[in-house]
């Protein structure tokens, strides 16, 4: 006895049926078990994608009402992990279950190309929610990368409306005796608008003051000063770890040093984040480069190594991360003055150059590049607060102060003019914003200065309107107190320039 072949509509209504099993359960899982397979396992599953989709918008509402705190959870590592392996069995789940469907549309018994047809779509749909769930994966695995270096232990409160983050580029090569932080600056931020005013502090400044309350200030009442001139600013972070016993604290040395800079610019800090100069090839390379305009050679190599080749000037040079590095760091036939200005060239094209395109695709190499390069104490709960403000900072000016021959001399700095140069250009700051926000006011631009310079020629030696960039001054004709020039470069402003 012969079976009779099946007609053509009742191979049309096959074949629906079939593509319908595939396409719904890839959208809904579980739906298909429910009618047409082991109905526990789709009541089963149901519920459990019903609970992810009903996770997924309790998420997007809590970025969109309280993103602070969503924002920190999801920055909890071990959420984050969680995350990532309940997103992996979800997908096996689906799999399964979309696999399942396939069987039960009976593919078999289908035409050859139809068949052929339900299995291409089968794969294409595996394919592309695998692709989908990989990518959300990476996300989380970059979430993760980031949430470690964010332990909290920094001040959340603002100190008279600001945020002031100290900004420490360290090299604790082997070769170095204990971790002297080589580029040391203070963001001071309005927690309303972002406007940033950074100050720098040259490593080699010396009689550094420390607090009343500090337990170092016994040993040193009259600022920290040692013979030949050795006891400098860069060094009482090692003097910090040397006298750990004094302090209550996971880092005495990072605690010294605060108090050491707190005291010297007069300012409450909120938190620090110290970068390992040993990393910073890392990120630079994961942002693809940055770019500067470059007015001077700088020697690769030197001091205690032979230089072995020069970046050369131009415009809109495209440095990798090894010969961003060098610019940064490189101290042959220049001078400490001329160092601070490059890395604050640097700093400037990194926070000008991320773009949100650049973290997008680059998500994950930036999250590994940055676990293995900072040290904060900022928290999980704060860091979507302050990656807003700095996205507000990059449409704004950036001021700056540096604390460099002619306006303070390192071997003996006048701290009263540090401080109120400080007071004087957080002020001058907060008078730019107030008239943003009311264009009306009486104050006219011939009373507050817009810019963060001011000619040499025109500022007092000891006042506050000596709060001025360091490239205002030809700094070449400023002798130290060896005799020597501070720099080959007579006008800092001509060594870089970042977009």
């Amino acid at each position: 006895m012969t079976v009779p072949s099946p007609t053509p509509s009742a191979q049309q209504l096959h074949k629906r049926r079939a593509f319908g099993f595939v396409l719904m359960s890839a959208l809904l899982p579980g739906s298909v078990q429910s009618f047409a397979g082991n109905r526990g396992v789709g009541r089963l599953a149901g519920r459990v994608y019903g609970a992810a989709a009903a996770l997924v918008v309790l998420v997007g509402l809590g970025l969109w009402l309280v993103r602070g705190f969503t924002v920190g959870l999801l920055l909890t590592p071990s959420v984050t992990f969680a995350l990532r392996i309940a997103l992996w069995a979800l997908f096996v789940g689906w799999l399964l279950l979309l696999m399942d469907s396939w069987r039960l549309a009976r593919p078999l018994t289908m035409p050859r190309r139809p068949r052929l047809w339900l299995t291409i779509t089968t794969i294409l749909l595996v394919l592309a929610v695998g692709a989908f769930s990989s990518a959300v994966a990476n996300a989380l695995v970059a979430v993760e990368n980031l949430g470690t270096v964010l332990p909290g232990g920094g001040e959340r409160d603002q100190k008279a409306g600001r945020y002031n983050v100290l900004l420490l580029g360290a090299d604790s090569a082997e070769h170095r005796e204990g971790l002297r932080p080589d580029s040391i600056n203070v963001a001071s931020i309005d927690a309303r608008t972002g406007r940033t005013v950074l100050f720098g502090l040259p490593r080699n400044l010396e009689r550094v003051r420390f607090p009343k309350d500090s337990p170092l200030r016994d040993l040193y009442p009259e600022g920290y000063v040692c013979d030949g001139g050795a006891c400098m600013l860069n060094g009482i972070y090692t003097l910090g770890q040397d006298q750990g016993d004094l302090y209550d604290a996971r880092d005495p040395g990072l605690a010294a040093l605060k108090e050491a800079i707190e005291e010297t610019l007069g300012i409450e800090l909120n938190y620090y984040a110290m970068v390992d100069m040993a990393g910073f090839t890392e990120l630079i390379d994961a942002m693809g480069g940055i770019r500067l305009d470059i007015g001077k050679p700088v020697p690769i190599g030197g001091v205690s190594t032979r230089i072995s080749g020069y970046i050369e000037p131009g415009e809109n040079r495209l440095l990798d991360g090894y010969h961003a590095l060098w610019f940064a760091r490189s101290r042959a036939e220049s001078s400490d003055y001329e160092r601070m200005v490059r890395q604050k060239c640097v700093m400037a094209a990194m926070v000008n150059q991320l773009n949100p395109t650049t973290v997008a695709m680059k998500f994950v190499e930036l999250s590994e590049a940055g676990a293995n390069l900072v040290r904060t104490d900022v928290g999980t709960g704060h860091v979507m607060e302050l990656a807003e403000l700095a996205l507000k900072a990059k449409d704004l000016k950036l001021a700056s102060v540096n604390f460099t021959p002619p306006l303070i001399v390192a071997a003996d700095p006048d701290f009263d003019l540090i401080r109120s140069t400080v007071a004087a250009k957080i002020a001058e700051s907060e008078r730019l914003d107030d008239r943003r926000s009311a264009p009306s006011a009486s104050a006219s631009p011939a009373t507050v200065p817009t810019t963060s310079t001011v000619a040499a020629s025109e500022r007092p030696a000891a006042t506050a309107s000596s709060a001025v960039s360091q490239s205002d001054a030809p700094a070449a004709a400023q002798p130290s107190a060896s005799g020597e020039p501070f720099t080959e470069t007579a006008d800092l402003a001509e060594v870089c320039s970042a977009g």
